[in-house]
């Protein structure tokens, strides 16, 4: 767990070994230690300002150039999705607290962060990363796609660079909810037909929200979704964050929220780089890890009925989209046993990935860039 200290956050007695063994200045950077390695150190260079009184924006080496803000150049944002609640400014969940701006609803709509690649004169296709991750995960399939197409990856409301509002404070993060600010911020995108990818537990969002506007739907393409009921509960490593409490201060943690939870589920080895851009927004800010708490919260109690609605979907004879299914064999966390007969029953492709695990754009981004670009210029994968 990720230690982050600060005079400006909350006060201790001195005496205290684990603070005083820790908290040390050096040229007025702070240190963030973490207790699951005891020699690795994060350095967290920004002032009180940047920070809303729990983390603080860096990352290990943030004295030199930040991969997260080498990104974050390379996109924008976009405001989609009218604010709700009553305006009223949010408050910690925790101390009764009123938070920084990081944790405050837009007046109007919210702000969406995203990259685009290609012509916006191509045909649109929208990639959707799943829970918990970033649009970061494409960003080896965004410029393979933009031959052709008009690449977008955005984040969801509450990761990344997008806006997290505190919970009750204008979104409180139900999979209903996303339903609906997926139809805005799709709008947003492109007012013709679109091409939706989208991996893993977010899927049944985007099925929901497909269901009801087939007519602006060119492919879906599901990657590692949960498809069986077997796939209705979360796995440990997200289950942790939807605790009482216990899940308020794990979701804190950068090292559980993005390292450990990009990892665990199959074989992908994160680099030092990657790693910092996952981390960010978990240091720069609690919003991140509130955030994360109640989109676990959510999943957790709504699931399973989104999965079997999803399941009725997906085989209902109306249903009119084109659907690939892509499965990364190396999952962790949702089995592969019953997708292939489930796929057979409601004649949707199945392209299986032998070498990849639950986030297959991170484990293999070259061949599902390549597959995903067949399945736009309709070509079929044998």
């Amino acid at each position: 767990m990720a230690i982050c200290l600060s005079s400006a956050s909350f006060s201790l007695p001195k005496h205290h070994s684990l603070i005083s063994s820790l908290y040390t200045k050096k040229n007025s950077i702070l240190t963030c230690k973490s207790t699951n390695d005891s020699n690795e150190d994060y350095l967290l260079d920004a002032p009180v300002s940047v920070g809303d009184g729990f983390s603080f924006s860096g990352g290990k080496y943030s004295d030199e150039p930040s991969p997260a803000d080498e990104w974050f150049k390379q996109g924008k944002y976009v405001k989609a999705h009218p604010v709700g609640g009553t305006g009223e400014k949010a408050k910690d969940p925790i101390f009764g607290l009123v938070m920084a701006g990081s944790s405050q609803s837009s007046t109007d709509l919210f702000r969406w962060f995203c990259v685009e690649s290609g012509s916006t004169a191509n045909p649109p296709v929208i990639l959707i990363h799943g829970f918990p991750s970033q649009a970061y995960s494409y960003r080896k399939v965004l410029p393979m796609l933009s031959k052709k197409n008009h690449a977008i990856a955005f984040d969801w409301l509450g990761f990344g660079f997008s806006d997290k509002p505190q919970p009750k404070y204008g979104f409180d993060y139900t999979l209903k909810e996303y339903v609906d600010s997926l139809e805005s911020v799709v709008n947003k995108f492109s007012k013709d037909k679109v091409t939706l990818v989208v991996q893993g537990y977010f899927s049944p969002v985007v099925v929901k929200y497909a269901k009801d506007n087939q007519e602006k739907i060119s492919n879906l393409i599901l990657l590692n979704p949960p498809l069986t009921e077997k796939h209705g509960n979360l796995p440990s490593t997200l289950a942790i964050f939807s605790n009482f409490l216990l899940g308020e201060f794990f979701s804190q943690d950068p090292l559980r929220a993005s390292d450990k939870a990009l990892t665990s589920s199959g074989p992908y080895k994160m680099k030092e780089d990657d790693a910092m851009v996952y981390r960010r927004p978990y240091l720069t800010s609690g919003s991140s890890g509130f955030a994360l708490n109640a989109i676990s919260r959510s999943m957790k109690k709504e699931l399973k009925g989104c999965i079997e609605e999803m399941r009725k979907i997906l085989k209902d004879e109306n249903w009119k989209v084109r659907t690939t299914v892509c499965w990364g064999l190396r999952d962790r966390w949702l089995s592969f046993d019953g997708v292939e007969d489930f796929c057979k029953e409601s004649k949707h492709q199945l392209i299986t990935l032998p070498m990849a695990g639950h986030h297959v754009q991170e484990d293999c981004s070259e061949e599902i860039g390549d597959i995903i670009a067949g399945i736009l210029s309709k070509r079929r994968r044998i």
